[in-house]
């Protein structure tokens, strides 16, 4: 990941085990493939009828008392590496092989050696090889371009990251572009963002921070579909695809971003938040109402 997901949950009080049990919707404990979710736009006089649609996601009780509640992306994150620990012993048993990453690494940035060290870790307890290649700050363009061309080339590398963000000196869409589509795991090139953003298509990465903040949502059995959403931050690593991702839930998304005026006003009105811009204590308890969702994209230190 680019930037850790932290998630605060306002919400009511959970569903009761018996209306889960009503409909195949609320067993439904990981996001969908998006191609599963496309649903033709079909518009009625009738706004109840336009959005009457049934998808594969948990809905939350109703009338109940609204509490507060924390989103648990600790124990979410365990269940998922437990499931991808399995998937690799499963292969390594099968066809003998796992899967192997690169990361290349540029510079003595502390945030992003951090980020690395627990990509590696990661790998670590599932089962994953890891290769790392660090370069120094200094170091030329064609050195990054001929690591990653050499990732490209490996067999035995099945997904290629390079750690953003990269010194200034660099081409940074060069560099991202040089990288195989079929190892492209950080969903950067332009065909997986372009497939991500086009109905009908699927792309063969989705970035991971964005994709980690719908599975908090979707694991917490938090509803998208039809819900007002808003992404604070345009990134093309956190900001864009998250509200991508949050239009193929269903979800009517509203993009803020430095220009934006009476961003707390906007904010206020969704039922559902992302923050990721990199700026602690944005986001204050009156850009909110009761019941939002937020979601926290990013690391920042704080003097205590």
């Amino acid at each position: 990941m680019q930037g850790m997901v932290v998630g605060r949950l306002l919400r009511k009080k959970p569903f009761s085990s018996s209306t889960a049990l009503k409909s195949r919707a609320f067993r439904v404990t990981k996001a969908p493939s998006l191609l599963d979710l496309d649903l033709p736009d079909i518009w009625s006089s009738n706004p109840t009828e336009t959005t009457n649609h049934h998808l594969p996601l948990r809905r939350n009780g109703e009338g109940s008392d609204q509490i507060a509640a924390v989103i648990d992306g600790k124990s979410i994150a365990d269940e998922i590496r437990s499931g991808i620990a399995g998937e690799v012993r499963r292969m390594k048993h099968s066809i003998g092989k796992v899967p192997g990453l690169a990361v290349v690494l540029v510079g003595q940035r502390r945030d992003s050696q951090t980020y690395v060290r627990n990509k590696i870790t990661a790998c670590e307890e599932v089962g994953i090889t890891s290769l790392l290649e660090e370069l120094s700050d200094d170091c030329g363009e064609d050195e990054v371009l001929n690591a990653v061309l050499n990732f490209n080339d490996n067999p035995s590398v099945h997904g290629i990251l390079v750690q953003l963000p990269l010194p200034q000196h660099m081409d940074e869409e060069k560099i991202l572009n040089a990288v195989s589509l079929e190892k492209d795991v950080d969903g950067f090139h332009p065909l997986n963002i372009g497939n991500l953003a086009m109905r009908g298509r699927e792309p063969l990465f989705i970035p991971c921070t964005p994709k980690g903040c719908i599975e908090l949502l979707v694991r917490s059995g938090v509803e998208i579909m039809g819900k007002k959403a808003a992404v604070i931050g345009r990134s093309n690593v956190v900001g864009l695809p998250i509200s991508l991702l949050l239009q193929r839930h269903h979800a009517t998304v509203t993009l803020l971003h430095a220009f934006t005026k009476n961003p707390e006003e906007i904010t206020r009105e969704a039922d559902i938040v992302v923050s990721a811009v990199g700026v602690a204590n944005l986001v204050r308890g009156s850009w909110l109402k009761p019941g939002a969702v937020v979601i926290d994209v990013g690391t920042n230190p704080v003097e205590l």
